[in-house]
């Protein structure tokens, strides 16, 4: 058994096809199938039910291939920390963001880490959180930027801002005129909400249920820009986070932002990476440079 027969056994978990495991590993697909059938001989056990079209994992091929994960990863840990121990602020870093938040904070985040971080070879990964969570775990990600609470003993999670909600109305809406309201006025509201998966849609819910506003429940967006042009139609009312107002952000002329006078709705980010791995003292830093965003980013600038 070799490092390079669980990577080929990862992959074939992952991707569920022999042809698109072997183009991940860069080998041929007789070699990554001859390889995982030596690993099922050396082991005595069946890995993999081999269908015409697709590939799934018998139970204990599952179990295999977990534990194969944790090594692999393991062996990634180890020659991340020889790398960094010549250089604590070369290599890479895969990071993970959730899509309500990636596309609005990178502009300003990433001009600030290539500046601090020169060499640093950042790999972005955009995925929604429960994903993140898993390829965290997995070690398929170094570290993501996740909204809190995350609570997992084995994550260990470095607060980097909070980030309040805005209203969003159409010009035309009633409340359009309106500068600031508290939340108990959305008790008359349906708001529009993103689909189930988004992180966003749950700190959403929870506005919900303590300014007892309800669910446009016609309507789930797949993305944030989806939700900002349905507003700007004034087919209903929705909360948009700081950081997705300002620029870069083009303001939509049919839009109109109300802040709140009172109880206002927020959301906590952190920047999340597993308590084992060898990167820690360079995440702390790295979590340090995030926290030097201006504080201007999270100030609602209602309109």
């Amino acid at each position: 058994m070799n490092l390079r027969d669980l990577r080929y056994l990862v992959a074939l978990a992952d991707h569920r096809h022999f042809g698109r495991a072997a183009a991940a590993c860069f080998v041929s697909q007789p070699t990554l199938s001859t390889q995982v059938r030596k690993l099922e001989e050396e082991l005595g056990v069946t890995l993999i039910e081999r269908a015409p079209r697709k590939v799934m994992l018998t139970p204990i091929g599952a179990q295999v291939a977990d534990r194969a994960r944790r090594i692999v990863a393991d062996v990634e840990q180890m020659k991340e920390l020889a790398r960094r121990s010549l250089d604590p602020e070369a290599g890479s870093i895969r990071l993970g963001l959730f899509p309500t938040l990636g596309p609005y904070l990178l502009p300003h985040a990433v001009p600030l880490l290539r500046e601090r971080f020169p060499q640093l070879e950042m790999l972005l990964v955009e995925e929604k959180s429960d994903v993140l969570l898993s390829r965290l775990r997995d070690g398929r990600l170094d570290a993501a930027i996740l909204a809190l609470p995350v609570d997992e003993d084995t994550l260990h999670a470095e607060f980097l801002f909070e980030e309040p909600f805005l209203l969003a109305v159409s010009d035309r809406h009633p409340l359009a005129s309106r500068e600031r309201l508290s939340l108990q006025e959305l008790s008359s509201q349906k708001l529009l909400l993103l689909e189930d998966g988004h992180c966003m849609r749950e700190q959403a819910l929870d506005v919900c249920r303590l300014s007892g506003a309800g669910e446009h429940a016609e309507f789930r967006a797949t993305s944030l820009e989806t939700l900002r042009q349905m507003v700007a139609a004034n087919v209903g009312v929705t909360l948009l986070p700081t950081l997705a107002t300002k620029p870069p952000v083009a303001p939509s002329p049919h839009l109109r932002l109300i802040d709140f006078s009172d109880s206002r709705p927020t959301r906590r980010i952190a920047l999340v990476w597993r308590r084992s791995s060898a990167m820690h003292a360079f995440l702390e830093e790295f979590a340090g440079v995030l926290r030097e965003l201006p504080q201007a980013l999270f100030e609602p600038d209602a309109a």
